[in-house]
């Protein structure tokens, strides 16, 4: 029996003697199942994005006061619809028979944080993207702890307040104060001058900017960007993270202030900023129509693709002021050397900063490949006012001190790729000639792990002067420890933190030494390594924000059947066995909610895979399971790099639809296989060279093993469903295993890699003329001859303004299915990007899905093609 195409909208009644076996899901008319996403939409919204985060912890030193923390944090506050800028106070002592509850206390008075009407800017609204940010209003924060100087983003323009440090503490809401400014266009990514919290800087129009908030005295630093209308004809920036390195490398700044700010003799002070500067001439210029549809305009952005080529400089801003704060002079510095004469074969600056004492800037440096990879040291004198091509350069590299060089001082190399970190903690230097530190290395082992490494700085003087002294010097001579081992991995990527005890000498870290499943914060000594201790409760999935002093810390924690809570611990125990002081609650700041009605948690299962590897799985059960009978089944997919689905933690949120899903009758499997993470480079390098060619063998062979485990589930009736890389294995699905796959429902997906950007592709897949063969068998678009002739087998959807995958994507697949003769459906939001954000365009998705399915899903055993 075939599908029919002309059903009606009414319940469907099926002659349950054609097969007896199957259940057969309720039909439900389009206003039905729009009845149904509201109702489960209505749970989401008064939960998602309550929880507080970003924490930062102020100790109270006045011995009298009952408080021993003030903790600052953003978060929602109960009946609000956007985010602020909030703290509570933890209490010296508590009840512990009865359960504390922090109030939550807003910080600024009547404050509207988000632009009028919800409007942002294009710069705030890409940020957004990158970021996936999905709240309105503040959303980072600046602090110095000195002072007591918070700096925020708000309403289009920057705010800032004082609440603690020396300036004591508040007792009420307090109004921010505006930083006026001349720029014309939105100020981005402002920060406050350790040194001097009187200075911030801040991102105007692709330049680095610089104002005294006491003064109002502003100064551009920068003029790369020419403010051109045409985008082709003004390709340079400073200090701005550009589209690959916000999206691929999660690096969301392209400048750095020095920690230092010493004052000269004469009470002034000499600020410095590393920054970074890029050409994107070679880079294409694309065009995406404007949200704004009445305008009938195009956005205009650089999208380097597999094969574009971008242009990197590490400078050198330097502000001199006088002893009243007044900007007496700026001036931009070069490396003495051109950066690729330094570093040669560099692509990427992946991380930057400055050591704690300012005597070093630091660089990650990537090559192209992604396959090796630099820590250097940049002693600020590297940084000369005049370029090579000048008749006083010579003048300067012979003034130059010996003995300033730049220093290679870590070098990783693999033959997989090297997932980018953000664990470098360098100890303040004791002696000139070695530099301690703590790193995470994943290429040596295969696993994520903390080392603590100790470098000799070794300088290599010649008896010419000019470009052979001051080439760059990897640093061969090291000591380096091992601090943690096996086979699971310290959590180092997406912002994930470590916090430093130097008194006690331990670090705290969140890893998943116990599973996979389950992420846990855990603290091992770096001076006598071997114990690491489990500072979470097991039988939840945590995320951990430590205090300054190390005394207490924070848990986001939840696990499949528990939505979220946020609970404050408090440390205990001897001070002569700091490794060992036990978790104490202390205070409630947010208790899980109920769960809706209909909520049944998923169950997790494993399996031990074909490819040597044991896969996790989970399976929403279908909630009106009928013994003997089998389910209409959904395989929810991501599949790629980077993202790992199956895990301990709550899913009533972000794959509430999934649970939606299970309520209608649908059992709904994930898995994830080879190349997800969390599981070391080996399981996630399984992808290299070759995506799309092996993920549908785990999620094939993981589908099996649930339909021999779980006897209800229907493999004549399989849909497969994703979104991003989702979406692409989606349609790999349907092409390669049409008869596993009745339908697939492919949101935003890559259907040619040559499209696609150059830091994700190029890391995955290498560049084009060494792979042909691999960007050939990936690409959807040029396999549509082995998608199904049937028709209702395929529905493709699609941000119209997508700006990651472009909609050039489902274009070119469209045009390759017209010109092949093949069915499909296309459904387009022509307001959205790649992630869908307005509401009314998420609700339309949701019941196109479910229609879709209850259309497509309904039919007897499939034939293969």
């Amino acid at each position: 029996m075939t599908a029919v195409d002309d059903i009606s909208d009414s319940t469907e009644v099926v002659e349950m003697d054609d097969v007896p076996s199957q259940f057969f899901v309720e039909k439900h008319s389009w206003d039905g199942l729009r009845d149904i996403i509201h109702g489960s939409r209505k749970y989401s919204g008064m939960i998602i994005n309550k929880a507080p985060h970003d924490f930062q912890f102020v100790q109270k030193h006045d011995e009298s006061g009952p408080h021993s923390h003030r903790l600052y944090y953003l978060g929602m506050p109960y009946g609000s619809r956007e985010n602020s800028l909030l703290y509570s106070e933890i209490p010296k002592k508590i009840r512990k028979e009865a359960l504390l509850v922090l109030s939550w206390k807003q910080m600024l008075d009547h404050f509207q944080a988000t632009p009028h009407h919800g409007v942002y800017s294009r710069e705030e609204e890409l940020l957004r993207e990158r970021k996936r940010l999905g709240v309105f209003g503040i959303t980072s924060y600046d602090y110095h702890a000195q002072s007591g100087l918070f700096l925020f983003q708000a309403s289009n323009s920057l705010f800032y307040c004082r609440d603690g440090g020396q300036n004591g503490f508040i007792a009420a809401p307090m109004k921010p104060v505006e930083i006026k400014t001349q720029c014309s266009g939105i100020r981005m990514d402002p920060k406050i001058l350790p040194g001097d919290p009187s200075f911030i800087a801040f991102i105007n129009n692709n330049d680095l900017w610089v104002t005294n908030i006491e003064t109002g005295e502003e100064r551009r630093l920068t003029f790369c960007h020419k403010g051109l209308n045409n985008v082709k004809e003004d390709p340079k920036s400073a200090g701005v993270a550009t589209f690959v390195i916000q999206e691929e490398f999660d690096r969301f700044t392209g400048y750095w202030w020095s920690p230092a700010a010493p004052e000269d003799a004469d009470g002034g002070r000499t600020l410095q900023l590393l920054y970074e500067e890029v050409d994107e001439s070679e880079v294409e210029v694309i065009h995406v129509p404007s949200p704004a549809l009445e305008e009938r305009k195009a956005d205009v952005y650089r999208y380097p693709r597999t094969g574009n080529h971008k242009h990197t400089l590490l400078k050198l801003a330097e502000i001199r002021t006088d002893q009243h704060g007044k900007m007496i002079s700026a001036q931009n510095k070069e490396l003495v050397l051109p950066f690729t004469t330094l570093f040669p074969g560099v692509e990427y600056i992946a991380r930057a900063g400055w050591t704690k004492d300012g005597k070093f800037a630091w660089a990650v440096l990537l090559d192209r490949s992604q396959q090796k990879l630099q820590l250097v040291l940049l002693p600020p004198a590297l940084f000369i006012a005049v370029s090579m091509d000048d008749p006083q350069w010579e003048e300067h590299v012979e003034a130059m001190p010996e003995g300033v060089q730049p220093f290679i001082i870590y070098e990783e190399l693999t033959d997989i790729w090297i997932n980018v970190h953000d664990i470098f903690y360098p100890f303040i230097q004791t002696t000139n000639d070695k530099i301690s530190f703590l790193w995470v290395n994943e290429s040596q082992t295969g696993f994520c792990h903390l080392y603590r490494i100790a470098i000799f700085l070794f300088c290599f003087f010649f008896l010419s002067l000019g470009s052979a002294r001051l080439m760059s010097v990897l640093c061969t001579e090291k000591e380096e420890v091992a601090l943690t081992n096996g086979e699971w991995e310290v959590l180092a990527r997406h912002g994930s933190k470590i916090w430093v005890n130097e008194e006690t000498k331990l670090v705290y870290f969140q890893g998943t030494k116990d599973t996979p499943l389950e992420h846990h914060l855990y603290v091992v000594s770096y001076e006598s390594p071997g114990e690491t201790v489990r500072l979470t409760k097991p039988g939840f999935s945590h995320s951990c924000s430590v205090s300054q002093n190390f005394d207490m810390f924070i848990s986001h924690y939840s696990n499949v059947s528990t939505p979220p809570c946020v609970h404050v611990y408090k440390l205990t125990g001897s001070d002569s066995d700091p490794l060992h002081k036990e978790p104490e609650f202390w205070a409630s700041m947010m208790e899980a909610t109920g769960c809706p009605a209909d909520y049944v948690p998923p169950e997790i299962f494993s399996f031990p895979a074909s490819s040597g590897f044991r896969l996790y799985g989970m399976l929403y059960k279908p909630h009106n399971l009928k013994p003997g009978k089998k389910h209409p089944t959904i395989l929810f997919v991501y599949g790629g790099p980077q993202v790992q689905l199956v895990n301990n933690s709550y899913k009533g949120v972000k794959y509430l639809r999934l649970n939606t899903l299970a309520s209608l009758g649908y059992a709904v499997v994930v898995i994830d296989g080879r190349g997800s993470c969390q599981r070391g480079l080996k399981f996630e390098g399984a992808l290299k060279n070759k995506m799309g060619q092996v993920e549908i063998e785990d999620q094939v062979e993981g589908l099996q093993y649930a339909a021999e485990k779980y006897k209800f589930i229907d493999m004549s009736r399989v849909a497969i469903h994703g979104w991003s890389y989702g979406g692409f294995l989606s349609l790999m699905g349907l092409i390669h295993r049409p008869n596993i796959f009745k339908v697939a429902i492919a949101g935003a997906p890559v259907t040619v890699w040559m499209a696609y950007d150059t830091g994700y592709t190029e890391r995955y897949m290498d560049v084009p003329e060494n792979n042909q063969q691999g960007y050939e068998a990936g690409s959807v678009a040029l396999h549509v001859d082995k998608l199904p002739n049937e028709p209702n087998r395929l529905l493709i959807l699609h941000g119209f303004l997508d700006e990651n995958v472009h909609f050039f994507h489902t274009n070119f697949l469209v045009s390759q299915l017209i010109r092949a003769g093949k069915p499909y459906q296309l459904q387009i939001y022509p307001n959205e990007r790649h992630s869908i954000r307005c509401p009314e365009s998420g609700e339309h998705y949701e019941i196109m899905l479910l229609y879709f399915l209850q259309q497509r899903l309904v039919t007897v055993p499939l034939t293969a093609k």
